[in-house]
């Protein structure tokens, strides 16, 4: 232990000289440590602050529990351990993450290892586990947990409230994250379970990780302006009664990722959106169990690997894949270059919630994909998608109807998501909604005259932030 001073910039450019005491392998409990570097390694148990100018190593499976509140400041870099094998952080129930980034200095989860060397697989990701409600009955257990006592089991079903706050996540970048702790039990670059609608998502990106980029069980959080390059198997998993709205994502898939050995495998189909309904143990009234999973996913740009790659199209490779009994608005979104098809429609239950009036999808573009819905694996077909204005231009390129689309992919630079006056999905957008898609949107999501994530002469809103690196 010793003692040092740290100034710190409070307010409009004010400084404020704080002494502090350290230690550089602490937990929760010893407060802030020296400026450099700092590991992590034991729980989290008391309100902690990580400061921009540590670099800090998370090393083994960290909780933040006993209702902490951990703050990061922006610009801060949080390092999995890749030494430390599925190194992680969870946030648990009751416990809170006030990670406040900005455009310019967003905060940072990568791998220790250097830019270069970075596969995905080289730590655990970031876990989020709120009070919300799931449909399935407890317990239920996090896929990924449970392992031994360094990674405990962390249960997220029986919760009753889906307004609960776990936090913030603003201006976060997520990468090389993901890892297999056992057989078919995968950490996710972001997992948000049971999370609730209190809990404030912009402007987050996952990149390069070994299983989905972000997944969803149950609860209600709400997220705009999301990012996902290159996914280990999903962009976009929503399961087990999630009932939240997403508005502007963007998800990007050239190829299968290279995963570090031993990390597990990545899927040989990535496919932009995967929603269930209910599955596994718990299911009361099985694929028909209530809450029934109805997010609303407004102003999605999907674009996937396109033909000639090392993914396999026969098991997936779909824009969004939506089966065992889900529902969900779908709204003003392009799906482009998926190799099976713009949708799996996969099962009598999805059918089902159309009967129910929570299953709608509308005014949707997709392009270089080879059917709008395919009827493999019992799938089924929207009858009326021409009079929901979900169309499929045979002859438009994806590049065309973007600002700047380079392949392959190289820089952040390589994307400019805006649609150019010609586009195709500069217009044909849904702007007012009715019936039930307006009641579950709310005030969180609007119509758009335009389809996809970025709209003609706006914001560019993921300049400046995200990040294109594949190392």
């Amino acid at each position: 232990m010793f003692a040092s001073f740290r100034a710190r910039a409070i307010g409009a450019g004010a400084l404020a000289l704080t002494a502090l005491t350290g230690c550089n392998d602490v937990g929760g409990t010893t407060g802030v440590i020296p400026p450099g570097d700092a590991v992590i390694a034991s729980n989290i148990t008391a309100n902690r602050t990580l400061f921009r100018d540590t670099v800090y190593t998370i090393r083994g499976f960290i909780q933040v529990t006993n209702g902490a509140v951990l703050t990061i400041q922006s610009g801060t870099v949080i390092q999995g351990d890749f030494a430390t094998v599925g190194s992680s952080l969870f946030i648990t129930r009751g416990a809170r993450i006030e990670a406040l980034g900005t455009a310019a200095a967003p905060i940072v989860f990568t791998s220790s290892r250097p830019a270069g060397q970075r596969q995905a697989g080289d730590w655990g990701g970031l876990i989020i586990i709120g009070n919300g409600i799931i449909n399935r009955a407890a317990p239920v257990v996090l896929e990924g947990t449970g392992t031994g006592p360094d990674n405990p089991t962390q249960e997220y079903s029986g919760g009753t409230n889906n307004a609960d706050n776990s936090g913030t996540l603003r201006y976060v970048r997520i990468e090389f994250a993901g890892y297999a702790t056992a057989a078919d039990q995968e950490l996710n670059s972001l997992t948000l379970a049971a999370v609730g609608s209190g809990t404030t998502m912009e402007y987050v990106q996952t990149m390069y990780g070994l299983d989905d980029s972000f997944e969803f069980f149950g609860g209600a959080v709400d997220g705009k302006y999301l990012v996902s390059y290159e996914s280990g198997d999903d962009h976009f998993d929503m399961s087990e009664g999630y009932v939240g709205r997403l508005q502007y994502l963007i998800a990007y898939q050239s190829a299968k990722v290279t995963v570090r050995p031993g990390a597990g495998n990545a899927s040989n189909d990535p496919q932009g959106i995967e929603n269930d309904g209910c599955a596994g143990t718990g299911c009361a009234l099985g694929q028909n169990s209530t809450p029934f999973t109805t997010p609303v996913v407004a102003n999605f740009t999907l674009v996937g690997t396109g033909p000639g790659t090392d993914v396999d199209p026969t098991s997936g490779g779909y824009g969004a894949v939506l089966r065992r009994g889900t529902g969900g608005y779908y709204v003003n979104g392009v799906i482009a270059r998926w190799p099976k098809g713009a949708f799996g429609l996969r099962d009598a239950a999805t059918q089902t919630r159309i009967t129910d009036g929570v299953f709608d999808a509308r005014n949707i573009l997709a392009v270089e994909t080879p059917a709008l819905f395919t009827t493999a694996s019992s799938g089924f077909v929207l009858a009326d998608s021409a009079a929901r204005n979900i169309i499929r231009d045979g002859a438009a390129t994806t590049a065309s109807l973007f600002t700047t689309f380079t392949m392959p992919a190289t820089t952040a630079a390589s994307f400019d998501w805006t649609p150019t006056a010609g586009s195709l999905a500069a217009s044909g957008g849904l702007a007012t909604f009715t019936g039930n898609m307006a009641t579950a949107a709310g005030t969180f999501v609007s119509g758009t005259a335009y389809r996809g994530a970025a709209a003609p002469g706006g914001t560019k809103w993921w300049l400046g932030w995200t990040s294109y690196a594949k190392s």
